[in-house]
């Protein structure tokens, strides 16, 4: 093969194939490689100029025809996959050649990776794509970590390829080892408590609100066009519009309501425990696509307990309810996840700069939302921020609308609709704006039974009490 390409990437599935055609129509010449020929054959017949971007099945041949240093991106499924690309690989690499994670690996394995790599020569590093296939052909936000002297080589396609925000790219080198994966991690596990948040707005304005799902579309359309103007907010106004082609009605009432998960919410929750941050907006998200798997319990459930008759509440004020909720818990969601990001940092030594992650996910991302421009500023005026709900300009925020979440929380309650993303946020915040908790009884509890000492508020020391003379 005569042609030298700029770049490589390693599996043409959907994200893949569109991310190389990204890359081709920004002026770089993009050379595929999968093991199945079909896929070789689709991105070959849609790419069009093979001298532009083209398509091979072996490895060898791959390798050789790409630019010195090579460039090369993998989007494969994270796991063994990765692993057994990297080595088909080696064989046919340089020192000073790069690979890149743009799959949702787990970060410590990017950090062996790395580790490993550098060994031999070669450049690594892990880079979240978020914006689904249409992020990919279009402009994703990117999100790399790791060799900086690699994502150097490569920082002139990223910046072409990616999504841009009032002309500035979404793409930033974020830190060394596995940041970027994390980041794209904490970036999923928001998403998922998003996506529940939105769900459960969806529900009571159906059940409380008795809303249609023209009404619902509406709705979501014209939050979209305010302070809640988000990707998903403008899908939701999408989805519950569309028609079934299958039957009469609407294709929201025939979608099965259990959700599926690929783990990487899960790895945000898990690994938030273990730094000992609480994000239980994220933690709820996860448990309900759990719950929700149980579909037939459920059913059987169901019909065994009584459930409230659901009062209705003017469909007016019920709109402004949920408006202010939802927008109150999308802000305590972000500030969950940007306070892991935070810790993590630490722990982990990234390095990381909140206000550069949350700038470029303005745009081409899934949790794009007219909100991360505010949080952009929030973390510029201060970059020590520690937590989002500390920024003066977003205590105001919160202020104008957590009497919603306290109302809807409660109505939830009462009539038996299951709020808990928004009750969990709620109790975020209350817990974390409370200078005062009762968990002074539990480490009373635990001295007591355990002997496990505790502190106390008008003197230095650890302190132990015989409880029972």
């Amino acid at each position: 093969m005569e042609n030298v390409y700029d770049f490589g990437l390693v599996g043409l599935g959907v994200m893949g194939r569109n991310f190389i055609l990204n890359v081709a129509d920004n002026g770089f010449t993009a050379m595929g490689n999968d093991l199945d020929t079909e896929k070789v054959k689709a991105l070959i017949d849609e790419g069009g100029d093979t001298d532009r971007v083209n398509a091979v099945v072996a490895v060898s041949a791959f390798a050789k025809a790409l630019s010195s240093p090579r460039k090369i991106m993998l989007l494969v499924p994270a796991g063994k996959v990765v692993d057994i690309v990297i080595d088909s690989l080696l064989p046919h690499l340089d020192k000073g050649d790069i690979i890149i994670d743009g799959g949702n690996s787990f970060f410590t394995d990017t950090d062996r990776r790395e580790a490993y790599l550098a060994e031999k020569g070669i450049h690594f590093f892990g880079a979240g794509v978020s914006g689904g296939a249409k992020g990919a052909r279009k402009g994703p936000s990117i999100m790399p970590g790791g060799s900086k002297a690699g994502y150097a080589a490569v920082q002139p396609i990223f910046e072409a390829v990616s999504a841009k925000y009032n002309g500035e790219p979404c793409v930033a080198y974020l830190g060394p080892k596995s940041a970027g994966n994390y980041v794209k991690m904490v970036h999923n596990g928001i998403e998922y408590g998003l996506m529940q948040l939105t769900s459960e707005m969806y529900d009571i304005l159906k059940k409380a609100g008795k809303f249609s799902n023209e009404e619902l579309h509406t709705t979501f359309k014209t939050w979209n066009d305010g302070r809640l103007q988000s990707f998903l907010v403008e899908i939701t106004s999408k989805i519950v519009a569309r028609k079934d082609t299958l039957t009469e009605g609407d294709l929201i009432d025939q979608i099965l309501d259990k959700a599926k998960q690929k783990g990487t919410g899960k790895w945000t929750s898990q690994n938030a425990m273990d730094l000992g941050i609480p994000v239980p907006s994220i933690d709820i998200a996860v448990s309900m696509r759990e719950i929700s798997a149980l579909k037939e319990e459920r059913i059987q459930a169901d019909h065994v307990y009584d459930r409230p008759e659901v009062a209705t509440i003017a469909k007016d004020k019920l709109s402004t309810l949920t408006e202010e909720a939802l927008y109150f818990s999308f802000i305590v969601t972000y500030a969950q996840g940007l306070h892991q990001l935070s810790d993590a940092s630490k722990e982990y030594g990234y390095g990381l700069n909140i206000a550069e992650i949350a700038k470029i996910w303005r745009a081409g991302c899934i949790i794009r939302a007219r909100l991360l421009a505010d949080i952009t500023e929030a973390f510029q005026e201060n970059p020590s921020l520690t937590n989002l709900l500390l920024s003066p300009s977003f205590i105001e925020k919160i202020k104008g609308t957590v009497a919603s979440a306290r109302a809807l929380v409660a109505f939830g309650a009462t009539n038996g609709i299951p709020l808990p993303g928004l009750s969990n946020s709620l109790t975020y915040f209350d817990a974390y704006t409370s200078s005062r908790l009762p968990l002074n009884l539990i480490q009373g509890q635990r001295d007591f039974f355990g002997s496990h000492t505790y502190e106390r508020l008008d003197r230095e020391g650890i302190f132990h009490t015989e409880w029972e003379e």
